[in-house]
């Protein structure tokens, strides 16, 4: 007997099931701890976070249990997108479930989601080494968009804070530098002048200053 699957937004009901697929997930991938929160009460709060901010989480079920879920946000036009996106934050099918047209539901339910949403694309950020999800939304049309960089805050407020100090440093430097060589060139612009003896003021304004000459003795 066919067993039936069913895809819906998951209900409150539903989300210690998730937490514990998004735990199984975050073990599933090779980055492994990375992915975030250990305990499950924290993945609880995260995914009452995201549904309180509008997020959607979608779950395939299949006799009682949840084998399957998509977290999903919908992002508005902005600067360098003329209409909506569907993002996907997770796209995640238990292992035993795997193989039976699970994740193929699940994208179904998001493309009508996201059709409901007048989006124009599906985002999906698949966790880096897993190359089985990768594999599967290529095969879909998935195709790369951009490449994803990531830093704590913490840690590039200090690796900024750092290079701000190198270059006032440098400046400082390059500042102290141009004084002193300053400094030298006036003194030789006064050494000169102290050398060339003195100038005739009176050829001020009359034409090029002449030099006076010491009266020779008649």
């Amino acid at each position: 007997m066919r067993t039936v699957l069913d895809i819906h937004l998951a209900r409150e009901a539903d989300l210690p099931a998730v937490a514990a697929l998004a735990a199984t997930a975050r073990d599933d991938s090779p980055t492994g701890a990375q992915l975030g929160a250990q305990e499950a009460d924290r993945l609880l709060e995260h995914l009452s976070v995201l549904l309180a901010a509008g997020g959607h989480v979608l779950v395939a079920e299949q006799d009682g249990q949840v084998v399957g879920v998509v977290l999903g946000r919908v992002v508005a036009a902005y600067l360098f997108a003329e209409s909506a996106s569907l993002y996907l934050d997770m796209l995640f099918v238990a292992p035993q479930a795997r193989r039976h047209g699970v994740g193929h539901a699940l994208l179904r339910a998001a493309a009508d989601l996201a059709a409901e949403h007048e989006c124009h694309d599906i985002y999906s950020a698949p966790v880096p080494g897993n190359r089985g999800v990768q594999r599967f939304l290529a095969r879909l049309g998935f195709a790369p968009a951009a490449g994803h960089r990531v830093a704590s805050v913490a840690a590039l407020q200090r690796r900024l804070a750092a290079e701000a100090t190198a270059r006032d440093g440098a400046h400082g430097r390059r500042f102290a530098r141009g004084g002193i060589e300053d400094l030298i060139a006036r003194r030789r612009r006064a050494r000169s002048v102290m050398e060339s003896g003195p100038i005739d003021m009176r050829a001020v304004g009359g034409g090029a200053p002449s030099r006076r000459h010491p009266a020779k003795a008649g």
